[in-house]
């Protein structure tokens, strides 16, 4: 049985992005470190850019229409279903209060790519096997967007140690 389409997950995909947008600028707006606000808006800015690739990659797919009466509650509730996957804002917010480092934010942002990664692989389960080239692209952006945070917080640390 088909629960998703990926048009579905591409949706979710953009609203996960916004998510980490409103995190970030609202969490750089919080700090006084000037190092650590700067870092915190390049991870929003970063989430932005984001986003702008997968709407892209949703307008390169078929136009999807859930086959219910009441398309727009249909994707109100998918954003909403979005709202608690990757960035828990409540959780965040808490967890976020600990961090006090660059490097410490960096892996905060690692985690959630992390996070996202897996929770795409089990979005596999549940979306017709014609579509997982589709999820592979969502997959492999929020992989590269990893492999660039990890390099940062691997150059940031060595700096700090010197």
């Amino acid at each position: 049985m088909q629960l998703l389409n990926i048009s579905e997950v591409y949706q979710i995909a953009i609203k996960i992005e916004e998510n980490g947008v409103k995190f970030y600028s609202s969490w750089a707006k919080k700090t006084k470190d000037k190092n650590l606000k700067d870092i915190l808006s390049a991870l929003s800015y970063a989430e932005v850019e984001h986003k702008k690739i997968f709407e892209k990659m949703l307008k390169e797919i078929e136009n999807y229409e859930p086959k219910e009466a009441f398309p727009e509650e249909y994707f109100q509730y998918l954003r909403a279903y979005a709202d608690g996957i990757v960035f828990k804002i409540k959780e965040m917010s808490k967890e976020a209060r600990k961090i006090n480092s660059i490097v410490k934010a960096l892996e905060f942002a690692i985690e959630r790519e992390k996070d996202s990664i897996s929770y795409y692989q089990e979005v596999k389960n549940i979306l017709p096997q014609t579509q997982h080239s589709e999820l592979e692209k969502i997959i492999n952006e929020e992989r590269k967007h990893f492999l660039d945070l990890t390099h940062i917080r691997d150059s940031v640390s060595k700096r700090s140690k010197k």
